[in-house]
């Protein structure tokens, strides 16, 4: 029967993850990290490289079993019940590895005649996965013939096969040109709805384009779990002040404004063709807004958005994993 025929009466939570820890020898890959994702999420995973992302994605789908913790696919125990629990999860690995001597097409009905797709339900599925992934032109060549970034297609196709419910993706859109990058996010928009997506990436620009939520993980260790929007708000930088003006700023006007706001840095930025930005930024004390707004109201300048400066997610990145690495 197909996945996407069966009726999912059990949990909204569809991962949960509790105290995973996995070593090799001496070597603490992952430590005691939790995780859960509900239907509707897509978590955005994330880390430096040996952070324990690929590793607690082994064991979220039974390719590793972790040295201590528990895991529940879909309130499922992993460990007890592992070839129910895998029905529900679609996995691409680190790499996207398949057998390379088949064909796209004869890989791909393999795959779903595995995952238990009847004739009808794999006919209708394989054209879905053909025209979802792009794969028709590559449809009757041996996969070793195929770029890395078609292979990594063909990697996505078979996780999606089966229609399930989880998706546990390692670096999906790696190897992919722009356009097919746009094009595999559109996909995991368009198909989040009723699923849980879990997303390993180093492109942070798509977290902040598909994730609902980040989490950061470096040294095998967990650093963050928040949406996008909280991390940024929990980062503000307090000691700037981010002022967008709607007007033309000249050489004058900005030597004006400089000899008004007595604070210690003051930077204006173009912004786009019609806005500028002031920044106000004071070493180890806060602007105070409404004293800021006073001055460049003398101006008579048009302020249009006014708050403390947020960090981009890459900044935050770099922030929270550079803490972590100090340590």
């Amino acid at each position: 029967m197909s996945r996407s025929s069966k009726v999912n009466i059990l949990s909204d939570k569809l991962i949960n993850a509790t105290n995973l820890r996995k070593s090799f020898d001496q070597f603490i890959a992952v430590d005691n990290i939790d995780l859960s994702v509900s239907r509707g999420e897509v978590v955005g995973f994330l880390g430096p490289n040996g952070a324990g992302k690929s590793t607690t994605m082994k064991m979220l789908t039974g390719f590793l079993e972790p040295d201590n913790g528990q895991i529940f696919i879909n309130n499922i125990n992993l460990k007890s019940d592992p070839l129910k629990a895998k029905e529900y999860i679609g996995y691409l690995p680190e790499g996207a590895p398949s057998y390379s001597d088949m064909i796209v097409a004869d890989f791909l009905s393999f795959i779903g005649k595995m995952r238990g797709l009847s004739n009808n339900s794999l006919s209708n599925r394989l054209e879905e996965m053909a025209n979802q992934i792009n794969l028709k032109e590559m449809w009757n060549r041996p996969i070793e013939t195929l770029s890395k970034g078609f292979k990594r297609r063909v990697g996505i196709a078979q996780a999606l096969i089966h229609d399930p419910d989880i998706l546990i993706l390692d670096e999906p859109t790696d190897g992919l040109d722009p356009n097919q990058k746009h094009e595999m996010r559109k996909l995991i928009k368009r198909i989040s709805t009723n699923k849980a997506i879990v997303i390993s990436t180093h492109i942070l620009e798509e977290v902040e384009a598909v994730c609902s939520r980040a989490v950061i993980i470096a040294k095998g260790k967990l650093l963050a779990n928040d949406t996008t929007k909280n991390l940024e708000n929990k980062f503000l930088n307090k000691n700037t002040l981010s002022i967008k003006v709607s007007n033309k700023i000249n050489n004058v006007i900005s030597k004006d404004i400089k000899s008004l706001i007595k604070y210690d840095e003051v930077k204006i930025q173009k912004t786009d063709m019609s806005t500028y930005t002031i920044l106000v930024s004071e070493n180890n004390k806060v602007p105070n807004l409404n004293t800021v707004l006073k001055q460049i109201n003398k101006l008579k300048l048009d302020v249009i958005e006014a708050n403390f400066q947020k960090l981009s997610l890459e900044e935050i990145f770099r922030t929270i994993t550079s803490d972590n690495n100090s340590k």
